[in-house]
Order: C-alpha cells, then sequence, then structure tokens
C-alpha cells in the first residue's frame, strides 16, 4: 500500500470537524431560511438583536458585538435603515462616530426575533437531548 493510499484510508472526510460544522450550518440556514420574517438575513437578525440589547451603540461597537468586520456591518446596517428597522445619528461627544438605534418599527419586531430565534434553535437542535444541547453549546462556545 502506498502512502498516499494509506493516508486517504486514514482521512474520513465525515469525522472532520469543518466538514460537519459546515453540514450543521446548512442544516441551521435552511431552518433559518424557513423561519424568517421580514426577509432578515442572519447577519441582520443578529444586529438587530445586538442594537436592541445595548440601546444606543456605535457602529463600530456593534460590528465587534456582531462578529462582522467595518465593512460588512456597515452594509447590514445600511440594509436595516432602508427596511426602516433601524436609524443612525451622530455621537453628540464625537461627530466622527455614527450611532446606531431602533426605530419604533425596529423595535416591535423584537419580540418576534426572540420567539422565532427560540424556535430556530429549539428546531436546530431537536435531533439531540437536552443533556447534549447543553454539551454542544459549551463545546461551540470553547472552540470560539
Amino acid at each position: 500500500m502506498t502512502d498516499t493510499v494509506s493516508a486517504q484510508n486514514s482521512y474520513k472526510l465525515d469525522d472532520q470537524i469543518g466538514y460537519l460544522l459546515r453540514l450543521a450550518s446548512q442544516r441551521h440556514a435552511a431552518i433559518f431560511q424557513a423561519h424568517a420574517i421580514e426577509n432578515l438575513t442572519p447577519t441582520q437578525f443578529t444586529t438587530l438583536l445586538r442594537v436592541s440589547e445595548k440601546g444606543r451603540v456605535s457602529q463600530n461597537h456593534l460590528g465587534r458585538l456582531a462578529a462582522m468586520d467595518v465593512a460588512t456591518i456597515k452594509g447590514v446596517v445600511d440594509r436595516l435603515r432602508a427596511k426602516g428597522l433601524t436609524q443612525s445619528g451622530t455621537d453628540p461627544s464625537d461627530k466622527r462616530r455614527t450611532m446606531i438605534s431602533l426605530t419604533d418599527k425596529g423595535e416591535a419586531l423584537i419580540a418576534d426575533l426572540v420567539r422565532i430565534g427560540k424556535a430556530i434553535s429549539a428546531n436546530t437542535l431537536e435531533p439531540l437531548t437536552d443533556a447534549e444541547r447543553q454539551t454542544l453549546i459549551k463545546l461551540l462556545r470553547k472552540v470560539t
């Protein structure tokens, strides 16, 4: 047996973390899409919830809270503003800083987003027992 064949036999794609995470992510994305409201993307969903948690927040800090780079969060905020869900203004103490907050329409959506988010998570984790769900969440937090 050659070294190449031996290496191939010892590497099982179905056992690789990247492959398994991608499959889980695809499953979760399909579940998210089936529950989506206001045509929100996962990044828009996350952004709205982070703004709701913080109230008024700088766009730069919001990007960090939502795990997005500067260019990505700007685009997300722009699209949410176009949907009438967020609004922007300058920080009175620093005119260079853009502050983001929810509009009344965005605020009215939060309770539904929380409810839907819980349903999406429950549906995604449905194949697992309660103990397995807790373990998976704990392990994912550890690797992120």
